[in-house]
């Protein structure tokens, strides 16, 4: 089958398609025939050698993917079932073996080449959203890198919670993606203070829940943007990995700071987390309530142009790898 493979260490160039070995189903797996992977920033860090998969995953870049069960194992599904999977690596190929709990029916609502790029920026936004911020109606959101594919998501998953967002943005171009999906609060980060801008969006309460994919850049800011009791889930480190922190005014807002990743995270918990994704969000997409956003679609013999494109950071939504 042909599969991406990393060379070494470095820019898009270092990508390239080769033939590969068909994954091996263990017991407690499926193997899906690819239809398409979304791109994802944790490829393009496992591209430069920042980021590589966990113990006993594929070394094939990619987190996400949408196809065709081609063979079930002893799962629920069965041959020929139209899937979408979280993965820990493996989706730049032709086929994937997924463990089975990973894996999920397709949503309604979308055709099954856009819908690969759900299953990571789902399963982000609602295992830190809800399950671990807890946001609920009318709680305010600040949410940072609103254009992104975890931005869009959150925004929109926020929305149909009844949760008031507030986001921010590198131009207004990107802000614009928010304003189209019914945002008020548009922060431009490059010529606007958040901290400003959300206290008096929210009459100086502050965000009951921030998700931010900066880190150390914005700690201090996004502390000080906290209502009382607020929450403060760390999800990225664009913006580096250390930082002070200051705990009498995380003490005064009675508030928490957390920091979550995704793809290390046991069989069990991701499969629990696709499982609320099913549960909870794909009825959402069935309703046009969320939908998913792509930006461009790249054949997976281009998969170095998608990565230069992603690395050129004008993108708005997702890019996704078609294998058709």
């Amino acid at each position: 089958m042909r599969a991406v493979v990393i060379r070494s260490a470095g820019g898009p160039e270092v990508l390239s398609v080769e033939e590969v070995a068909v994954p091996v189903r263990r017991e407690d797996e499926v193997v899906i025939d690819v239809v398409a992977a979304g791109l994802n920033r944790a490829d393009v860090q496992q591209r430069r050698g920042l980021y590589p998969p966990p113990e006993g995953a594929s070394t094939v870049p990619g987190l996400e993917v949408s196809g065709y069960v081609a063979d079930p194992g002893r799962s629920r599904f069965a041959e020929g079932d139209a899937v979408v999977a979280l993965l820990a690596g493996g989706g730049y190929a032709e086929k994937v073996a997924v463990p089975a709990g990973q894996v999920v029916r397709a949503p309604d609502g979308v055709g099954l080449e856009e819908a690969a790029v759900l299953p990571e920026t789902a399963a982000t936004v609602w295992s830190n959203l809800v399950t671990h911020a807890g946001l609920s109606e009318g709680d305010d959101v600040l949410i940072h890198g609103a254009s992104g594919g975890i931005g869009v998501m959150a925004i929109q998953v926020s929305l149909a919670l009844g949760a008031v967002p507030h986001v921010t943005a590198g131009s207004d171009a990107k802000l614009d993606v928010a304003r189209s999906l019914g945002v008020r609060t548009l922060i431009n980060y490059r010529e606007q203070d958040f901290v400003e801008e959300l206290r008096a969006a929210t009459d100086g309460r502050g965000a009951d829940v921030i998700l931010d994919v900066v880190g150390a850049k914005y700690l201090a800011r996004n502390v000080a943007s906290l209502a009382t009791g607020g929450r403060l889930v760390v999800i990225g480190l664009q913006g580096g990995g250390r930082a002070e922190l200051d705990l009498g005014a995380l003490m005064a807002r009675r508030a928490s700071v957390a920091g979550t990743t995704l793809r290390a995270r046991p069989v069990a918990e991701k499969a629990a987390i696709m499982s609320a994704v099913h549960d909870n969000v794909w009825p959402l997409v069935a309703s046009g309530a969320v939908r998913p956003f792509v930006d461009r679609t790249f054949p997976l013999d281009q998969v170095a142009e998608a990565h230069s494109y992603f690395d050129a950071g004008k993108h708005t939504g997702k890019i996704l790898l078609s294998m058709r």
